[in-house]
């Protein structure tokens, strides 16, 4: 038997005589099993360019909503290239379709901005969705 400190920070400190190998372990198997049951939360990509068409964007859309669903936050990327640029308005109307198709299950987190060549745009999921 042992004379462990359980709670240092207390006044005055707590301590208790117990087997300190069977107390380590059984706080690491508690910590083990807090982390098990921890979601972390990723960010996951979508890119478009100025002149996607409607059927590629609904089929992305469907992923995106999935992602949602799943509780990951959601990149929206329009990439400009070469002449695109004189097309941005295109790129943040395309980003503000998506927004709103998706309006039930994400809430926008950033608003589309241009860094770059590129508009981005972060969607993140809302309680309302899936899990």
């Amino acid at each position: 038997m042992d004379l462990v400190e359980v709670a240092p920070n207390a006044k005055p400190p707590v301590c208790k005589v117990l087997d300190f190998g069977k107390y380590m372990y059984k706080k690491k198997k508690k910590e083990k099993e807090a982390k098990k049951k921890q979601h972390t939360v990723q960010v996951k990509e979508l890119r478009f360019r100025p002149n996607t068409d409607d059927h590629d964007l609904e089929f992305k859309t469907r992923h995106a909503r999935e992602f949602l669903e799943g509780g990951d936050k959601v990149k929206a990327t329009v990439q400009f290239r070469g002449r695109d640029m004189l097309y941005t308005e295109k790129g943040k109307e395309l980003l503000h379709d998506l927004a709103e198709e998706l309006d039930d299950v994400s809430e926008i987190e950033s608003k589309p901005n241009m860094e770059g060549r590129r508009m981005i745009m972060m969607l993140a999921p809302t309680g309302k969705g899936g899990s």
